[in-house]
């Protein structure tokens, strides 16, 4: 018989703990706590991705005002600038003779204007003003001279450049020039008298020539081709014109004496050029000619001349920048 003492107890499963109501209110709390923070992490989230989503827009935003914002030194030595001082300066002239402001007008298409050293002088960040200044350079157009025969002048010059209101591009204001427009309402013909007409007939190209009366119809008769004016008398010859600007120059003494004074200054620069600035002098030409032959007026031509001495002056001095 077996002795109860000898089976050992089976041990008994102990009841699981049962919270008491402090407990159960502590979890809630903590529940509470965590969910809020949830919350509270969540609003942070949001805000600054939205915030960082308009900052990056005011960074784009100031990228393309700066974009947008010119370029002093490209302001103070634009062609465009320069052709606006010229203009300025034989308006003044004009002004300071008391006549002739349409003989002026018409020569300042003919002239020809550089400055040396453009600098920039001040910029008005609130205006978009930049003010600069350099050694001006005015060539007079052939057939005219100031008082003591003089063809150039030349003399400091400040001027501003600034955004029209309008858009339509930029306003140019001249300072103090009387250095070039004092001597400038001095112009006069080269030779002949002094009561002769301001402009040369070689530059009035606007006047339009008496048309002839018709003739009668007859047979074609096969006729050599005319021979272009040699008073022209370009750098080419010009029974071999052929291109547009080629055959304007050829009928405008004007035009004509703007390129040999290009075609002077090119030879003379290639003389001096070293081998990279030769190679860039013959790059240029090509496209100089290419733009000179799609101009539809004697203005353009003229001005691609004008454009083309400023561009070989800017080779030779290293200036250029394409």
């Amino acid at each position: 018989m077996t002795d109860k003492r000898d089976i050992p107890e089976q041990p008994h499963d102990e009841p699981p703990p049962v919270d008491t109501p402090a407990e159960k209110k502590r979890r809630f709390n903590w529940l509470v706590v965590a969910i809020l923070a949830a919350i509270a992490a969540g609003v942070l989230l949001a805000s600054s991705v939205w915030q960082g989503s308009w900052g990056g827009g005011d960074d784009e935003a100031t990228s393309e005002e700066v974009a947008a914002k010119p370029d002093p030194e490209k302001w103070c030595a634009a062609q465009g600038t320069y052709d606006n001082i010229r203009r300025e300066l034989f308006r003044r002239a004009a002004q300071v003779r008391g006549s002739d402001e349409q003989s002026y007008a018409r020569l300042a298409d003919f002239a020809l204007l550089r400055v040396n050293g453009p600098v920039v002088r001040s910029v008005d960040e609130r205006l978009d003003s930049v003010t600069c200044s350099g050694s001006a350079v005015l060539s007079l157009p052939p057939g005219v001279s100031v008082s003591g025969g003089r063809r150039s002048l030349s003399g400091d010059v400040e001027y501003s450049v600034q955004p029209a209101a309008d858009g339509t591009g930029n306003v140019v204001r001249v300072g103090n020039a009387d250095a070039i427009v004092v001597p400038l309402a001095t112009l006069s013909r080269t030779s002949g008298s002094s009561s002769a007409p301001l402009v040369p007939p070689n530059l009035d190209t606007g006047a339009v020539p008496p048309v002839a009366e018709p003739s009668p119809v007859q047979d074609p008769v096969e006729r050599p081709e005319p021979t272009l004016p040699v008073s022209a008398n370009p750098s080419f010859n010009c029974n071999a014109a052929r291109t547009r600007g080629e055959i304007a120059i050829c009928g405008d003494p004007g035009l004509a004496a703007l390129d040999r004074q290009m075609a002077s200054q090119f030879n003379g620069a290639l003389r001096e050029a070293s081998r990279d600035q030769r190679a860039l002098l013959e790059r240029t030409r090509g496209r100089f000619l290419s733009y000179r032959d799609r101009c539809g007026t004697n203005q353009c031509i003229a001005e691609t001349y004008r454009s083309r001495m400023r561009e070989i002056g800017d080779i030779m001095a290293d200036r250029w920048r394409g």
